[in-house]
């Protein structure tokens, strides 16, 4: 069982992570690869998924290279997840690059002692075994999870929306009590059973990052070192995906992929900025963009001091659902 023990500072500092953790996304899906266990959920994902890494010549490099250090076990190392994938793919990459080679060094002792690691895991404190690394990582990337972003970016803005409604409703305790079947909030204590191991974090005013995940099944996961800022990666909720689309095209065809990914931000409130990293563009591009959907009555947007913040309208939310039915 892992028990995070929260002040009442703590409980004034949790965050949901506003964007997936690309890193995060790619241990868990290899996580997927290692286990029938949910696979019902996953079944074209994982179809496809196959077939892209045959394509791209990386059926060996997964086996061999990314799997062992990413185990389907009570621990793999923590560098491999660092906050900064949080921005994105790139930016998490980089801070694996920038990772002191001592904490590596460590790390790999760690998973050598209680899981077993091949031989040359202990050459990932060089710089360019950890380039090979990274590489890797993007062409894996590329090859099995950008495809889906488009749906797993929806996923994640209506859990946003579910978490927003809920601290309206209950607070954020309420919020902690609903995030997973596996995930219990007995005050002052939020916990997760079963877990690999028995642990006790006391999070003594750092407080708690909530990231949901796409990938993740049944069981949350937190970093293994005490000295790192809490984290908890928990499973959104699933259903199972299919291949058929039926009914209203998607958004992406009836806006344009830059728009629909705007009009996703807004669903729970974005800044200009933030739709513009969303969407990936500049921020004057998505000010382009905001106004042509403020224009069609999909978005209104409200300026605070130097901030402009884009809500849906009723008819905006009505297209969105629409549109995350016709998935």
């Amino acid at each position: 069982m892992l028990r995070f023990h929260f002040t009442q500072e703590d409980l004034t500092k949790v965050r949901v992570a506003t964007e997936p953790h690309a890193l995060w996304e790619i241990a868990v899906s290899l996580h997927r690869l290692q286990t029938r266990e949910g696979r019902w959920a996953y079944a074209p994902w994982f179809r496809t998924a196959c077939d892209s890494l045959r394509r791209a010549g990386l059926e060996r490099t997964v086996k061999s290279f990314l799997l062992p250090l990413f185990p389907r076990a009570s621990y793999f190392p923590d560098f491999l997840t660092p906050p900064e994938g949080t921005h994105g793919l790139d930016a998490g990459l980089e801070a694996v690059l920038a990772t002191p080679y001592e904490r590596v060094a460590s790390e790999v002792g760690v998973l050598t002692r209680t899981v077993g690691a091949p031989a040359w895991a202990g050459r990932l404190t060089e710089r360019d075994m950890r380039e090979q690394l990274v590489d890797a990582l993007r062409a894996y990337h590329r090859a099995v999870i950008a495809p889906h972003e488009e749906a797993i970016q929806e996923r994640l803005h209506a859990e946003r929306s579910r978490h927003a409604h809920t601290l309206f409703r209950a607070g954020t305790e309420g919020m902690l009590n609903g995030l997973s079947p596996t995930i219990r909030w007995r005050p002052p204590v939020l916990e997760i059973d079963p877990y690999p191991d028995h642990r006790d974090v006391h999070l003594d005013g750092q407080g708690l990052l909530l990231i949901p995940s796409h990938f993740c099944w049944h069981t949350p996961v937190a970093l293994a070192d005490p000295g790192l800022p809490p984290v908890l990666l928990y499973p959104l909720h699933h259903r199972p995906e299919t291949e058929s689309h039926t009914g209203s095209p998607p958004l992406s065809v009836l806006l344009g992929p830059t728009r629909a990914a705007i009009l996703r931000a807004s669903a729970t409130g974005s800044t200009t900025t933030e739709a513009a990293r969303l969407a990936g563009v500049t921020p004057t591009t998505a000010s382009h963009h905001t106004a042509v959907l403020r224009d069609a009555g999909l978005i209104t947007s409200h300026r605070h001091a130097n901030t402009v913040l884009h809500t849906l309208t009723p008819l905006g939310a009505a297209l969105l659902r629409a549109g995350r039915g016709s998935h």
